[in-house]
């Protein structure tokens, strides 16, 4: 069923690149409707054998039937590589997921809301200081302390940064634990915690779910547009 589902989309993904309304839908100027070619099996475990992970179906029959990345939700799906004999995924913050940890179950946990709360309430506030070095290295400390706890590590082993919205917001693939397959929203540059897209009601959004749903979203867009 996860090899069915992906049937005709790259045809459908290079109609609405061809069509004259392709650029009114939001994030084209970036992807420009190019996708990369699909990975051949023998690439897929090469590349789960670097990473010690078996990647989720939906994202793994999409890599081999689809591509490797391009044309996709907001301004484009992160492409996988292979760099030098590694493989790693390229876009803005792609580096932000630790491929040597992909393994590891994603711990899907929300900061207690408290000690956000707590940590906001004593961000320095320019007004505050008489010298702006002053101000500067106060807003300095508190963004270390506050790095530590919102950006830690540990918050994204298990998952891979698989687009970006804009702005430093962007979005992740589960690819371990008991959210595997499931997108999670990271807008944490705006003092959101992560938190899983949510779909229909009230369901966690899959990759399948998440690509699929922007396609036919962008065919609708592109047509009402004409």
């Amino acid at each position: 069923m996860a090899d069915q589902q992906w049937a005709g989309v790259r045809q459908r993904v290079e109609a609405l690149g061809a069509s004259p309304a392709s650029d009114e839908v939001f994030g084209a100027r970036g992807h420009r409707w190019v996708l990369e070619q699909p990975l051949s099996h023998a690439e897929l475990a090469e590349l789960e054998a670097q990473m010690k992970v078996t990647l989720p179906e939906e994202f793994r029959t999409f890599l081999l039937r689809v591509g490797a990345g391009g044309a996709g939700p907001a301004h484009g799906m992160f492409p996988v590589r292979r760099v030098q004999g590694r493989w790693r995924w390229e876009g803005d913050g792609a580096d932000m997921a630790d491929l040597s940890r992909l393994a590891e179950p994603f711990p899907g946990q929300r900061l207690d809301p408290e000690i956000v709360d707590a940590l906001l309430a004593e961000r320095p506030e320019e007004e505050d200081f008489d010298e702006i070095e002053e101000f500067d290295e106060a807003i300095e400390a508190w963004d270390e302390r506050w790095d530590a706890v919102m950006f830690a590590p540990e918050r994204t082993v298990g998952a891979i940064v698989i687009c970006h919205l804009g702005c430093a917001q962007r979005e992740w693939l589960i690819t371990s634990g008991s959210h595997r397959g499931t997108i999670w929203s990271d807008c944490r540059v705006d003092d959101v915690d992560l938190a899983p897209l949510l779909g229909r009601g009230g369901k966690p959004v899959t990759f399948a779910q998440w690509y699929l749903d922007w396609l036919r979203h962008a065919e609708h867009t592109a047509l009402e547009a004409i």
